[in-house]
C-alpha cells in the first residue's frame, strides 16, 4: 500500500490536487487568469487607442456589464512580477481569477504581500 497525502481543492471552476508542502508540483497555468489578463490589455489599449471613447462605450460592443469590464481592465494595474506568474503558471493555488478581480492595492510591493 502506498499513501500519498494530498487534497482536493477548487479553483478556477475545477478540482485540483494540492500536494503537501515541500513537495515539488508541475506548473500549469490557470487559463481562466491568462485569458482575464489578455483581454484586460486588449481592452486597455482599445481605450487608449482612441477606438472607444468610454468604458461604457467598449463593454456595449463586448456585450457585458460595464462593472465586469471595470473589474478586469483593474488587471492591467497588478504588478509585472504577479503577471509573469500568472503567465508562466507559478502564481500559486491561492491566485485565482475571484481573488484578483477583488480590490486590491496599488503599490506592487503590497499587491505581492496580499497575493502570497
Amino acid at each position: 500500500t502506498l499513501h500519498v497525502p494530498f487534497r482536493m481543492v477548487k479553483r478556477g471552476g475545477r478540482k485540483e490536487m494540492q500536494l503537501p508542502e515541500g513537495t515539488s508540483q508541475l506548473r500549469r497555468t490557470d487559463n481562466t487568469l491568462v485569458k482575464a489578463l489578455a483581454r484586460a490589455f486588449r481592452w486597455k489599449k482599445m481605450l487608449e487607442s482612441g477606438e472607444f471613447a468610454t468604458i461604457a462605450e467598449l463593454a456595449e460592443q463586448e456585450g457585458i456589464a460595464t462593472s465586469y469590464l471595470t473589474r478586469v481592465l483593474r488587471l492591467t494595474l497588478l504588478a509585472p512580477k504577479i503577471v509573469e506568474a500568472i503567465m508562466d503558471g507559478s502564481q500559486g493555488p491561492e491566485v485565482t481569477l475571484a481573488r484578483v478581480l477583488e480590490p486590491f492595492a496599488v503599490q506592487w510591493d503590497e499587491q505581492r504581500a496580499s497575493l502570497r
